[in-house]
């Protein structure tokens, strides 16, 4: 019988009730039934409360988080399709667990840095995402005036780098070109990003085949020179700033007392400097080659006590892949960039539950903190009125990672072949489950005014 629409006695009858012994919301991890009508979250209800639904389904103890939101992740397309591209990047986020990804203005062709390229951007992603995708823009020498006309056009903010970026079309910023891109986005209270490298700290290597020769041509000492200077450009003119994937655990000292200061400096780092350590990268293994790079065991547990007292504030993928052929067995001359972007949610879980942390923590750094950082009010929370990106995880399943089975386009990666703990079941991207099998329903999104 149908409902009377006029009747405000009726009974509400939502889409979909999931319910948990292990929701994990705002206040911490408890047992939950959450009701979604259409795509949002509109009750919270306990997990025994009697709700009715056109669909309940009980995870029982299979633990139900927000969906990941993953603002550091390079997708490549168009012109770089070869490495990655949206359909193929989108599918392994759904598949782990991430429902939310932004995307890096390198190292695509042409890469975003201007309003004609964020054009082309968009067109290329039109019709191939299985996630909500958001875009930055670029600042690089000779663009401070297109940064107006991006950040009107929805970007996020802007990335820059204080070193070579590792493509000749992206060049870096000097001290003046960084002081002057702040100034702009201090303007426009928008966000700089910045990949914290110093070039005179940087020694180039002719060969590098093992792992420790490459270690030293970039030693810690290029980040905390660079993080003075950015935390001096940020001090001088107001502006927020955003410091990229955090290797050395060093710099945390100087963000401890600008952040003191009141100068606005957020910090992320990565699964893989939170996971893998220098002591155990075989030589010639150039899949672990990302810039900065993996440092040593001391230096990753003085990383994870960062994070765990605050003082780093997210965890994103930095998924940077590339084909198999620029993965040579030379660490000098490989890409450097890790392909992960499936793998973050187990691979931090491994990490973080053999600490004694709790899945709460995990959705602190990767969805809530992630969302916020860039005005995502509706992604990355379980609450009402919150869009139903959500991610069913088993929390106790240990499985073993096989490159040949991720989703994104080049089976390369340094977790292959590894045991993890923990492995995503279901992602839902706003009350749908995502089936990759099926079209892709994942949106654009823009920056909305603060």
């Amino acid at each position: 019988m149908m409902t009377d629409p006029y009747d405000i006695s009726a009974p509400v009858i939502y889409d979909l009730v999931l319910r948990s012994r292990r929701t994990v919301l705002p206040d911490g991890e408890r047992p939950a039934a959450v009701a979604i009508a259409g795509e949002r979250i509109a009750v919270i209800g306990d997990y025994d409360e009697p709700i009715p639904a056109h669909r309940t389904e009980d995870l029982r103890d299979l633990a139900l988080l927000p969906g990941l939101v993953d603002t550091h992740v390079h997708v490549n397309e168009p012109g770089r399709t070869e490495w990655e591209g949206f359909a193929t990047a989108t599918r392994a986020a759904a598949a782990g667990g991430v429902t939310t990804i932004i995307d890096m203005p390198l190292n695509s062709l042409p890469p975003t840095v201007d309003t004609a390229a964020l054009a082309a951007k968009r067109a290329a992603a039109r019709g191939k995402t299985w996630v909500d995708t958001g875009f930055w823009g670029g600042a690089i020498p000779g663009n401070d005036t297109e940064l107006k006309g991006l950040h009107d056009a929805g970007v996020f903010g802007f990335k820059c780098f204080t070193a070579p970026s590792g493509v000749d079309e992206f060049p870096p910023l000097d001290t003046a070109g960084l002081h002057r891109a702040c100034t702009t986005v201090a303007a426009l209270d928008a966000l700089l990003l910045v990949h914290a490298e110093d070039p005179a700290h940087l020694h180039d290597a002719d060969s590098a085949p093992d792992f420790d020769r490459f270690l030293a041509t970039r030693p810690p000492e290029a980040e905390t020179s660079a993080v003075r200077e950015i935390i001096a450009a940020a001090r001088a003119t107001g502006a927020r700033v955003h410091l990229l994937h955090l290797a050395a655990a060093e710099a945390l000292a100087d963000l401890d007392a600008a952040r003191r200061d009141g100068v606005r400096i957020t910090v992320e780092t990565c699964p893989h400097y939170l996971h893998l350590a220098a002591e155990r990268i075989p030589d010639g293994a150039t899949a672990f080659k990302c810039c900065p790079p993996i440092r040593g065991e001391a230096n990753r547990e003085a990383l994870w006590d960062g994070l765990a007292e605050g003082r780093i504030d997210i965890v994103v993928s930095d998924h940077s892949p590339s084909p198999p052929g620029l993965k040579t067995g030379d660490f000098a001359t490989s890409w450097g960039g890790i392909a992960s972007l499936q793998l973050g949610l187990p691979v931090m879980w491994t990490e973080a539950r053999r600490r004694g942390l709790a899945l709460s923590d995990l959705a602190r750094w990767m969805s809530t903190g992630p969302a916020d950082l860039v005005g995502l009010d509706r992604k990355g929370r379980i609450a009402t009125g919150a869009d139903a990106d959500l991610v069913a995880f088993d929390p106790e399943r240990e499985w073993t990672v096989r490159a040949e089975d991720l989703l994104h386009r080049h089976p390369v990666t340094p977790y292959d072949r590894e045991t993890l703990t923990g492995r995503v079941a279901t992602t839902w991207l706003r009350g749908t489950p995502v089936d990759t099998d099926a079209a892709p329903r994942g949106r654009q999104l823009r920056r909305s005014p603060r």
